[in-house]
C-alpha cells in the first residue's frame, strides 16, 4: 500500500485534539473554510486535499476507500498524532468510515456528513469517470454543483455556486476518475458494526446525492451513533447551513 504525501494545513493550537477534516470528490481543503475558524479555536484542525485532487500528487487510478484511509494515516503519522478526531463530508465520510472500521485505534470521535456507506449503482461512477478523462471535470461542474447545493441556495449565492464550480473544474481528471473507482467497489456495510467510535451522523435533509436515509442506514448500524438532519440543505450541508453544522461538530466533540 503506498501513500500519497497530501498536501495540508494546519491551523489552531499544537496542544489542542487534532481534528481532521476531509472533503468530497471534486473538492479540495477550500470546502472546509466555513468552519475553519471556529473549530481551530478548540482544535488542532488538519485540512488536507484528498490524492489526486488540489495541490495533492495525482497517482495513476484507479485508488480504493483503503488507498484514502492509508493517505490519512500517512499524514497522522507525518503530523506525530497517535489519535485523531475526524469529520469528513460525503467520500470524506466515507473515508472516515473505513478508518474506524480498520484503523480503530486511530480514530477518536468521527463525525459522518452527507455520506454513504455503498453509493451506487456502480455503473454510475464508470460512466463518470469516463466522461471526465475524454472531457475534463469542467463537463460536469454544473451537474454536480446543482447536488451540491439548493437552488435556492444558488441562487441567493451565486459567488459561492461559481467558486464551486471552479473548484470541480480544476480537479484533476485522473484524480477525480481515479476516486470515482474508488466509489465504485465501495461497500462499507458490512463493517459498520465493527465500529466503536462515538460517531455523529449529519444528513442535509434536501441532499438528492445521499438522501437521509443513507445517513440513517449508518446510524442504525453503528452500535455508538446518534443522527441530525439539517433543514434547508443539499449535499454540501457544511456550507449550505455552514453555523448549523459547526455547532453540531462542536457538540459532538465535547462529549
Amino acid at each position: 500500500m503506498n501513500a500519497v504525501a497530501v498536501h495540508h494545513v494546519v491551523e489552531g493550537p499544537s496542544e489542542a485534539p487534532v481534528l481532521v477534516l476531509s472533503g468530497s470528490l471534486g473538492s479540495t481543503l477550500r470546502m472546509w473554510d466555513a468552519q475553519a475558524a471556529r473549530l481551530s479555536s478548540r482544535f488542532q484542525v488538519v485540512r488536507f486535499d484528498m490524492r489526486g485532487h488540489g495541490k495533492s500528487p495525482v497517482p495513476p487510478g484507479p485508488y480504493t476507500i483503503a488507498d484514502l484511509g492509508h493517505d490519512v494515516i500517512a499524514l497522522l503519522d507525518r503530523l506525530g498524532a497517535a489519535k485523531a478526531h475526524f469529520c469528513g463530508v460525503s467520500l470524506g465520510g466515507m473515508v472516515g468510515m473505513w478508518l474506524a472500521a480498520y484503523a480503530p485505534d486511530r480514530i477518536d470521535r468521527l463525525v459522518l456528513c452527507c455520506t454513504s456507506p455503498r453509493l451506487g449503482p456502480p455503473e454510475m461512477w464508470v460512466d463518470r469517470a469516463r466522461t471526465v478523462r475524454e472531457q475534463g471535470t469542467a463537463a460536469l461542474a454544473d451537474a454536480v454543483v446543482s447536488r451540491w447545493l439548493t437552488p435556492e441556495y444558488a441562487a441567493r449565492n451565486p459567488e459561492v455556486a461559481t467558486g464551486l464550480r471552479d473548484m470541480i473544474a480544476t480537479t484533476p481528471a485522473e484524480g477525480y476518475a481515479g476516486c470515482c473507482g474508488a466509489i465504485e467497489r465501495m461497500d462499507l456495510t458490512g463493517v459498520l458494526p465493527t465500529v466503536r467510535a462515538t460517531t455523529l451522523v449529519i444528513a442535509g435533509a434536501d441532499d438528492p446525492a445521499t438522501p437521509p436515509a443513507h445517513g440513517a442506514s449508518i446510524a442504525a448500524a453503528i452500535p455508538s451513533a446518534r443522527m441530525a438532519i439539517v433543514p434547508h440543505a443539499a449535499h454540501l450541508a457544511n456550507i449550505e447551513q455552514a453555523d448549523t453544522v459547526t455547532a453540531l461538530i462542536l457538540e459532538h466533540l465535547d462529549g
